[in-house]
C-alpha cells in the first residue's frame, strides 16, 4: 500500500512538472493571440479548478468507490456479461469509457440544465492549459453521478478506469493548451487524439463551430458521428460565449454563480 502511494505521489509530481512545462511552452509558441490580458485570469482558472478538484475528490468515497464495489460484488456491467480475455476486456473498457464521455459531453451542450454548468468552462476568454482545469464544481458533482453510471453499465475494472482517467486528464490539459505544433505533426496526432488546434474550434463563440469536436481523448468519435470539424483557421476563432466576451462578464464571482442565475443569453448557445 505504501508502495502504491509512493508511485501515486511520483505520478502527481511528474504530471505537475509536465503541466508547468506546457504552461511555459504555450507562451513561447502560441497557437492563438491572447485577448484577455488581465492578471486575474490564470489565478481565477486555478481557483475554479481547485474547487472542481475538491469536488471530484469528495465524490470518490460516497459515489464512485461504492459504485465500483457494488458492480464488482454483483458482477454488473456489459463487459462482465461477456466471456472475454482480460486484455480485450481492458481495451473495450477503455474505449467504452471514452465513447460514453463523448456522449456526456454532447449532452452537456444539448441540455439547458447541464449547459448552465458547462458554460462556465466555455466563457473563458482565452484558451490555454489552465482552461483544462476550469470546470464548475457543480458540473464535476454531476459528472460523478455519470461516472458511477459508467462503472455500473460498462462493468469496467478499477485498473482500466484509473488508466483511462489519467490519460483523460493529460489529454484535457494538453488539448486546451495554446501550444502551436508543426502542422504535419498536428495532422498526424489528430487521427488518434484531440489536439489544441482541433479543440480550439470547439471553444469558438459561434454555435456552428462550438457544437463540433466533442471528443475528449480519442478523436475517432467525432468522425464516427459526423461532428468533426477541422478546417477552421485559428485566427478567425473568437474564444468564448456570445454575451460574455468582456473580462467583467467572467470574473470569479460571476463564473461561480453563473449556473444559478437566469441568463437568457446562454440559451441560444445550446445545440
Amino acid at each position: 500500500m505504501k508502495h502504491r502511494g509512493a508511485l501515486g505521489g511520483l505520478g502527481a509530481v511528474s504530471f505537475g512538472v509536465a503541466v508547468a512545462v506546457l504552461f511555459v511552452a504555450e507562451r513561447l509558441c502560441p497557437l492563438r493571440r491572447p485577448k484577455d490580458s488581465t492578471p486575474t485570469r490564470v489565478p481565477r482558472n486555478v481557483a475554479i479548478g481547485l474547487l472542481a478538484a475538491a469536488t471530484t475528490a469528495a465524490s470518490e468515497a460516497p459515489i464512485i468507490a461504492p459504485a465500483q464495489r457494488f458492480a464488482e460484488r454483483r458482477r454488473l456491467g456489459l463487459l462482465r456479461m461477456l466471456p472475454l480475455p482480460r486484455a480485450l476486456r481492458a481495451v473495450l473498457g477503455f474505449l467504452l469509457l471514452d465513447y460514453t464521455l463523448y456522449v456526456w459531453h454532447r449532452l452537456n451542450h444539448r441540455s439547458r440544465f447541464l449547459w448552465r454548468f458547462h458554460s462556465v468552462h466555455h466563457i473563458d476568454l482565452d484558451l490555454d492549459s489552465t482552461t483544462g482545469i476550469r470546470f464548475h464544481f457543480g458540473e464535476l458533482a454531476l459528472a460523478a453521478g455519470f461516472r458511477a453510471a459508467q462503472i455500473l453499465l460498462i462493468g469496467v475494472d478499477r485498473e482500466t478506469l484509473r488508466l483511462w482517467q489519467r490519460a483523460l486528464l493529460a489529454s484535457v490539459v494538453f488539448h486546451h493548451s495554446n501550444l502551436s505544433l508543426p502542422a504535419g505533426i498536428d495532422r498526424r496526432l489528430q487521427t488518434v487524439i484531440v489536439t489544441p488546434r482541433v479543440h480550439g474550434i470547439h471553444h469558438s463563440r459561434l454555435p456552428r463551430e462550438m457544437n463540433t469536436n466533442f471528443s475528449s481523448l480519442l478523436s475517432l468519435w467525432d468522425r464516427l458521428h459526423g461532428s468533426s470539424c477541422r478546417e477552421v483557421p485559428q485566427e478567425t476563432i473568437t474564444i468564448g460565449v456570445e454575451g460574455f466576451l468582456n473580462p467583467d462578464d467572467v470574473t470569479l464571482e460571476r463564473s461561480l454563480t453563473l449556473p444559478f442565475r437566469r441568463e437568457a443569453r446562454l440559451i441560444g448557445t445550446v445545440d
